[in-house]
């Protein structure tokens, strides 16, 4: 069902007439589909006659696994014990990823994750006939026993699929770190945590997963949908998460992320004074913080001159954004351009509804307006991921910018889209410009500025 909002204007004018509306519009206009969109009621298709939905108990359910994975490869937990094995050429050679079974009430009722110095580590309850959760998601909660002996290092998450190329993962690193170490606890999270409108569960082959990175071992048990349940753990609201600011929780950043800021700060504060004045800004995620390595002999040769200052910071998400310019990092300088592009972390890291990207990307926007009102803004259209025009993230990202283009409809904002430069014709993207498909090479970070040039210099130049 579509919002009011969403009827009255197009995808493509949804964010100009937002410039009007203001956020509460938007924020308004997605709480109305999350309240018209409501799952089916409670009883249809029921995945079995009682309240309760068991995943994981001391017996395995018939038509049920146990996958235990890392970046690169997975293997099934058939016995007490299982390694994720590695390929003859890792990409992440130093990680290692296993999953035991353990005890929590009685033996080999719970099963544990250890992994150390992993991109990704994952213990995925899997089923072979597919499960309907529609009847868990109006009133139900996800269950189950939760401990967790070591996270200093690691990441934390819990993740339910919800139909083809569809996940809804809920990040729990900080809430995680101060549960190592206490023993069990008794998990309850509302299915709310995990839907969104139009998603489909009615069909789910991977009803559960928990997913840690870094370094970290946390045992679960007790595993379970309740139709009825008591929500005792908090989620973050989807419709307001983007447009909220936040510092960056990631276990491979959160060493990193806030002296990053710091420098920034301490960056800013020599060149102002130095007396050199900052014309140019770059702002974004780990794409735009790239020119300080793949592309920083292109930055060298195109904006040095202009004291340029990166102020891009790999994972980034809109709301991460935010929370470093309100603190901070557009005090003390006046530059003529701010160039923004941001978003892709929103779309790959929690297949974010593009609507909500785009209220971050405004939300930046409006941000610098506000802090630096004679600078001109130039808005990059998020770029390509994936190596074909089919992937899933990059439909998102394309949904996105058709969403932001709307945003450069004055004389201080302009939207410039050049991802065609960094595909084929036929629309795939290739390694020697995305090695990765989604990280630029240096040939990559030239075939950028090539094409933001032009529009970059006209900028530079007005009064």
């Amino acid at each position: 069902m579509t919002s009011p909002f969403l009827k009255k204007h197009a995808p493509g004018k949804a964010i100009r007439a937002l410039a009007t509306l203001g956020m509460p519009a938007l924020i308004a206009a997605l709480s109305a589909c999350a309240t018209a969109h409501q799952p089916p009621p409670l009883g249809t298709q029921a995945p079995n006659s009682t309240d309760t939905l068991i995943l994981l108990s001391r017996q395995a359910n018939p038509g049920s696994s146990i996958v235990v994975a890392d970046f690169e490869a997975q293997q099934v937990l058939t016995g007490n014990s299982a390694t994720v094995p590695k390929p003859a050429q890792a990409r992440v050679p130093e990680s290692q990823v296993s999953a035991s079974r353990s005890d929590k009430d009685s033996p080999g009722d719970a099963l544990t994750l250890q992994w150390k110095d992993a991109w990704y580590a994952a213990l995925r309850l899997e089923s072979t006939n597919a499960v309907d959760l529609r009847p868990f998601l109006a009133q139900g909660t996800l269950n189950f026993d939760l401990r967790v002996d070591d996270m200093a290092q690691g990441g934390l998450a819990f993740k339910i699929n919800c139909g083809t190329d569809c996940e809804r993962k809920l990040p729990y690193l900080v809430p995680a770190r101060a549960l190592a170490g206490t023993g069990w606890h008794a998990m309850a999270f509302a299915m709310s945590c995990f839907f969104r409108e139009g998603d489909d569960f009615s069909a789910v082959k991977q009803p559960f997963s928990l997913d840690g990175s870094g370094t970290g071992k946390v045992s679960v048990a007790n595993v379970r949908f309740v139709k009825q349940g008591q929500p005792n753990a908090t989620c973050p609201d989807y419709r307001t998460e983007s447009v909220t600011p936040s510092m960056l929780n990631q276990s491979w950043a959160i060493n990193w992320w806030l002296p990053r800021h710091r420098k920034k700060l301490a960056e800013i504060q020599q060149l102002s004074q130095a007396s050199q004045h900052t014309e140019v800004i770059f702002i974004g995620d780990s794409i735009t913080q790239g020119w300080e390595n793949e592309g920083r002999a292109v930055w060298a040769q195109h904006y040095e001159q202009y004291h340029a200052l990166n102020l891009g910071f790999g994972g980034d998400h809109t709301e991460n954004v935010l929370w470093r310019l309100q603190h901070g990092e557009l005090g003390g300088i006046h530059p003529r351009v701010a160039v923004l592009m941001i978003g892709t972390n929103n779309t790959g890291d929690r297949y974010e509804d593009p609507r909500t990207t785009a209220a971050g990307v405004q939300r930046i926007v409006e941000e610098i307006r506000a802090r630096l009102p004679d600078t001109q803004i130039l808005l990059l259209a998020v770029f390509p991921r994936g190596e074909k025009p089919e992937d899933p993230t990059r439909r998102l990202n394309a949904r996105v910018n058709a969403l932001i283009a709307g945003l450069g409809y004055s004389d201080k904002v302009h939207f410039l889209n050049i991802n065609d430069v960094l595909m084929h014709p036929d629309g795939t993207v290739t390694k020697d410009v995305m090695p990765d498909l989604l990280h630029l090479s240096e040939k990559g970070y030239d075939l950028w500025a090539s094409a933001m040039n032009p529009t970059l210099l006209k900028l530079l130049s007005k009064p």
